[in-house]
C-alpha cells in the first residue's frame, strides 16, 4: 500500500504527518510505503490513500481517490483510528 501525505507546500506539516503515520503503522504492526508532497504535485501522484488536513486534502477529492482527513495531525490515536479501516 502506498500512502501519500499532503499539505499545502509539501514541507513541514506533511513531513510531521508522515513521521506520525509511520509511527502509527509500526504500533499497529502494519507496513506501507509512506511519502509526502504538496497539494499541486499530489494531483498527479498515484497512491492508494491520500491523507492530510481536511482543508487541504479535501481539494483532491474527485471521486477516484481514497481520502483520509485528519483533525489533529499530531494525534497518533486519531491517525491509527482512521487508518485501521484502510489497512488489511
Amino acid at each position: 500500500m502506498k500512502i501519500m501525505v499532503v499539505c499545502g507546500n509539501g514541507l513541514g506539516s506533511s513531513f510531521i504527518m508522515e513521521m506520525n503515520i509511520k509511527k502509527a503503522l509500526t504500533e499497529m504492526g502494519k507496513t506501507a510505503e509512506v511519502d509526502h508532497t504538496d497539494l499541486t504535485s499530489a494531483r498527479t501522484v498515484q497512491a492508494d490513500l491520500f491523507i492530510g488536513a481536511a482543508d487541504i486534502v479535501g481539494q483532491l477529492d474527485d471521486g477516484s481517490r481514497t481520502i483520509v482527513t485528519l483533525e489533529n495531525m499530531m494525534s497518533i490515536p486519531e491517525i491509527t483510528s482512521k487508518l485501521e479501516s484502510h489497512l488489511v
